[in-house]
């Protein structure tokens, strides 16, 4: 067990520590010739007079905290009519799947002054000749960012709120509740929600702290004169002179700060709405029954983007000629799949994701099982959560001088341990709810047929759990496949991935070779979770109890 976790502790928590001490020393002037810190404050002068830094910091808390907020408010009409249709809830992780990159992509085709939405209703409902003089992609107060970040969010919070509902009689509260005469969404946000939001704290708080530290959908829907503070940082780090890493340090320390402070806020504003709603329920308002509309229109307008988002990308992308205002092109050819170099980022990033996929399952493996071997759970929590609620601006630069440090140069290496960093939280967490639930009676009778520790794994423990490792594979390649600044600090521009790739493409001429590795990059998660779904099966189609069925 002390094995177990010293490896953990140094591939997973010490790179993300190391990686910050490293910003933090680097904000007060350390330079690595000399090596020693001069503890000057000239760095932190010289970021924080910056032009545009106080409009940087409200684009940042504008956008993090609003799209944590509109989102955390959207999911609870939104679970509480899905907690019912199980099946309407499977559409989820489609949309999960689905890259921050690749999903703003299709959205600024979509909502853009040229885009599909303006087209469709051009112009024989707006009189547009040509697209209008408005700015909807990078508008100031960052309002699209805002909303490509909710349609990320939104299911996500979602989904964690159908899986603490599993675990609550909902449907008997419910039943109570609306025998008392209280109407269902009375019932569901005075009520079920309230016990259920213990367990979305922490997916909260990670929502909270990705959209405030945001890059790659900041870089293609936030503004860029100035922008927020995560791509002000990045654009300093990437610049020519090597001492603008010292305001970048600097910069990336107040962001941590500002994670910090809006964290606290969040904290404190949880205790205001509770003491709101016991003053609400003490009322006793029942309400008044009027259906789900809130959950109808969510669903509606989610819906619309995300396929719209997607029907933009699919069009740009065989498009030959498509000129303003027709509504579609005037032909589609694949002629640009064949001539656009898509199969390299391609052949990238789905090596990546195999790498710290796998590396991400052994190190959940050992985590668990050294657990099951000792009896006692690994007090190494903070490995899991540490990497999600700190920005990863804040600590890669620094974790990349790291690996120099340990003579590993920038490259393919490089990026696959800076990725395992993001991957293995998430694999963790999916795949220890179902480890830790297996039936024990089972690995109880292979050991009294004389199969040792080893064996009952092999043969008893992990054809079991063949399904939940199969799904936290494929949510490994997910996260793996949409990681932009893994890939993009450690490997110094020298690995080309899917990623990097479509971000430095959206913002140029040729949308439709932005088209192409967007939707590629969609695609490999796609592909994860379809293989996820057909492996199990095809492995246990002899065996029906493996697969849910009567024996």
């Amino acid at each position: 067990m002390r094995l177990a976790g010293a490896i953990l502790t140094l591939v997973i928590g010490a790179p993300v520590m190391i990686g910050a001490a490293l910003t933090l020393a680097t904000a007060f002037s350390w330079q690595p010739g000399l090596g020693r810190v001069d503890l000057g404050w000239q760095g932190f002068v010289d970021a924080f007079g910056a032009p545009g830094i106080l409009t940087s910091l409200r684009l940042t808390l504008v956008t993090g905290i609003g799209a944590t907020v509109l989102s955390l408010a959207a999911s609870i009409p939104l679970a509480r009519w899905l907690v019912t249709r199980e099946a309407a809830a499977r559409w989820l992780t489609p949309l999960l799947a689905v890259p921050h990159a690749a999903l703003a992509i299709g959205l600024a085709f979509l909502i853009a002054p040229s885009g599909w939405a303006a087209r469709l209703i051009s112009p024989w409902a707006t009189g547009w000749a040509l697209p209008p003089q408005i700015v909807t992609v990078g508008d100031p107060w960052g309002l699209s960012l805002i909303l490509g970040l909710m349609l990320k969010e939104v299911p996500f919070l979602t989904l964690m709120t159908l899986v603490a509902a599993a675990q609550r009689p909902v449907f008997e509260q419910m039943a109570a509740g609306r025998a008392l005469g209280y109407a269902p969404g009375r019932v569901w946000t005075r009520i079920v929600w309230p016990q259920l939001y213990s367990a979305l704290r922490l997916p909260v708080l990670i929502v909270l702290a990705f959209s405030l530290s945001v890059v790659d959908m900041a870089l293609i829907l936030g503004p860029s004169n100035p922008p927020t503070l995560a791509v002000r940082i990045l654009r300093l780090y990437g610049a020519p002179d090597p001492a603008q890493a010292v305001p970048a340090s600097a910069l990336a320390v107040l962001l941590l700060a500002v994670m910090a402070g809006s964290v606290v806020l969040w904290l404190a504003g949880e205790k205001a709405v509770a003491q709101l709603a016991k003053a609400l329920i003490q009322q006793g308002h029942r309400g008044v029954s009027r259906g789900n509309w809130a959950a109808a229109g969510l669903i509606g307008a989610g819906g619309a983007l995300a396929l719209g988002a997607l029907g933009a990308l699919i069009l740009w992308s065989l498009a030959s000629f498509w000129r303003f205002p027709d509504a579609l092109p005037e032909s589609v050819t694949l002629k640009r799949w064949v001539s656009a170099d898509w199969a390299g980022p391609a052949l990238t990033s789905l090596n990546l994701a195999v790498a710290s996929t796998l590396l991400a399952l052994i190190l959940a493996m050992l985590w668990l099982e050294s657990e099951d071997r000792s009896g006692k759970r690994l007090p190494l929590g903070a490995l899991i959560v540490l990497p999600l609620l700190l920005p990863q601006i804040g600590f890669l630069q620094g974790l990349t001088t790291g690996f120099l440090w340990l003579g590993l140069p920038p490259g393919a290496l490089a990026v696959t341990w800076a990725e395992l960093l993001f991957v293995f939280p998430y694999v963790m967490i999916a795949l220890a709810g179902p480890w830790r639930a297996l039936d024990r009676a089972h690995l109880a009778s292979a050991a009294s047929l004389g199969a040792g520790p080893w064996r009952r794994l092999v043969a008893v423990k992990l054809p079991m759990l063949l399904g939940p490792i199969c799904a936290a594979a494929a949510i490994g390649v997910a996260v793996s496949v949409a990681q932009y600044l893994a890939v993009l600090l450690p490997a110094a521009g020298r690995v080309q991935a899917l990623a990097t790739e479509a971000v430095a493409l959206a913002s140029g001429a040729d949308r439709r070779l932005a088209a192409i590795l967007a939707l590629m990059q969609a695609a490999l998660p796609w592909a994860g979770f379809a293989l996820a779904l057909a492996v199990p099966a095809w492995w246990h189609r002899n065996r029906r109890g493996l697969r849910g069925g009567a024996v």
